[in-house]
């Protein structure tokens, strides 16, 4: 994607994005107010609150990695794949139905390591071989799903025989899910390495505008790298994640992940240019998403209509997102 700016480039990029956030959290709120007078039983309840924050825990730890290389205005469309791989390596490496190696504890960082290591591999071909990322990451989705193939392979599906791990997600602490728990972890990890990083400052120069970041001496093409890296990382983890929630090992545990993920990320208010949003905003985006299709389901709503609904949402939130920096395009395609 090319864009050709105007000479009020620079004085766009300067001005502050409508979108305090505000926006994001009315949406929400709007939502609940909705949902609570339509399904006043069920909707408002404990017990629902916990179920939409454990909904919302995998597409939070994915969106946190996926924000920061959109943040420098590419895409990584890898998540499932590497969910899926990342997921097996941790189920086989883990007491299981099968009884293959059982490493204990650190299948946990192996099953991360996988991810890393597919997410540098994408960051390096898109980097050096400047292919676009949106190609190397699509690719990369179907090597995930191909490693995820072979490791499940032709025997009967490997159960986790840990029960206390695979209870452990659901399981809550201080009322909250232990899995929106971690997610809030990730979260403010990911914020941390935004605000107070050089990876976070350089993230957001290189979405601002490549090429004065590269002309100040930003090493681009390294930085990249680390940033696909560590949203595989992320995805990995999401891997885990709904591995333990599954309780076994699935090649497509990842499944629907991708558009629920990238929809909240734009939703939040991260525009697909780059250079503005972040993991804050895509909890915000998830959460919205979350407690839609929650309200819609106990609403009773076809699934066929729900997909329809979330898609009129996302085209409605992309156009908002870019709605402010619409004056300094002169080309778009």
């Amino acid at each position: 994607m090319t864009f050709l700016t105007g000479t009020g480039a620079a004085s766009g990029c300067a001005r502050l994005n409508w979108r305090s956030g505000l926006a994001e959290v009315a949406i929400l709120a709007a939502l609940i107010v909705v949902f609570s007078i339509l399904n006043p039983t069920h909707f408002p309840t404990l017990v629902n609150l916990n179920t939409i924050l454990n909904s919302a825990a995998i597409p939070v730890v994915i969106g946190v990695g996926a924000s920061l290389v959109v943040l420098t205005g590419r895409i990584d469309l890898s998540v499932e794949g590497v969910m899926g791989a990342a997921g097996m390596v941790f189920v086989l490496l883990s007491a299981n139905s099968r009884e293959t190696a059982d490493i204990g504890w650190l299948a946990y960082p192996v099953a991360i390591g996988v991810g890393l290591a597919l997410g540098a591999a994408t960051g390096l071909v898109h980097a050096f071989a400047k292919v676009p990322s949106f190609i190397v990451s699509l690719g990369m989705w179907y090597v995930g799903l191909g490693i995820a193939a072979v490791l499940f392979g032709y025997e009967m599906i490997p159960f986790l025989s840990d029960e206390a791990a695979v209870a452990w997600p659901t399981a809550t602490t201080f009322g909250l899910p232990n899995s929106f728990l971690l997610a809030l972890c990730i979260v403010a990890f990911g914020w941390l390495i935004e605000r107070y990083t050089r990876l976070g400052r350089y993230t957001r120069a290189i979405g601002n505008n490549e090429g004065v970041a590269r002309m100040t001496g930003i090493p681009v093409a390294a930085y990249v790298v680390l940033i696909f890296a560590f949203a595989g990382a992320c995805s990995a983890l999401a891997g885990i994640m709904g591995s333990l929630a599954l309780g076994a090992g699935a090649a497509n545990v990842g499944v629907g992940m991708l558009f629920l993920t990238l929809a909240a990320i734009v939703i939040g208010g991260t525009p697909l240019g780059g250079g503005q949003g972040g993991a804050l905003r895509t909890v915000m985006g998830v959460l919205i998403l979350s407690t839609l299709y929650n309200g819609l389901i106990l609403a009773g709503v076809d699934p066929s209509i729900q997909s329809g609904v979330s898609g009129v949402v996302l085209v409605v939130a992309v156009i908002a997102a870019g709605w402010s920096q619409r004056a300094k395009l002169r080309v778009f395609k």
